[in-house]
């Protein structure tokens, strides 16, 4: 961020405003896989953030750390575009919703089979 910063001729705070302000860009390291869970007003009002809390529960980190295995990062965002499957969560191009705290274990697991399965693809290439 400094080395954009002297390039733009900018304070660096800007540019770490910036960064800090946008969903896609990373200020520290994080999982192979972002777990983003809608929590705006649709979300929020259907149970966001008890599934927030179940996946912290499950993953054993709060939301905006990488788990131990560095397989998943918890993040909240502000928005997904999908009112209609609220509260939704987002993995890569896959929505899944309507989701429930009850529904975290099942969608854990799934995900870490495509990651493990993805592991060995890559493996075998």
């Amino acid at each position: 961020m400094r080395e954009l910063a002297a390039r733009l001729d900018v304070p660096p705070i800007q540019v770490a405003e910036v960064a800090a302000f946008y969903d896609m860009f990373r200020l520290k390291p994080g999982g192979q896989r972002e777990i983003w869970v809608c929590h705006n007003l649709s979300c929020g009002l259907l149970g966001a953030e008890q599934v927030i809390r179940r996946l912290e529960e499950r993953l054993g980190v709060t939301a905006g750390q990488a788990t131990p295995d560095g397989l998943f990062t918890i993040k909240r965002v502000e928005c997904l575009g999908a009112c209609g499957l609220a509260p939704v969560i987002q993995v890569g191009p896959d929505y899944y919703g309507p989701v429930s705290a009850n529904d975290v274990d099942g969608l854990v697991e799934q995900l870490k089979q495509q990651s493990a399965v993805s592991s060995a693809l890559k493996a075998d290439s």
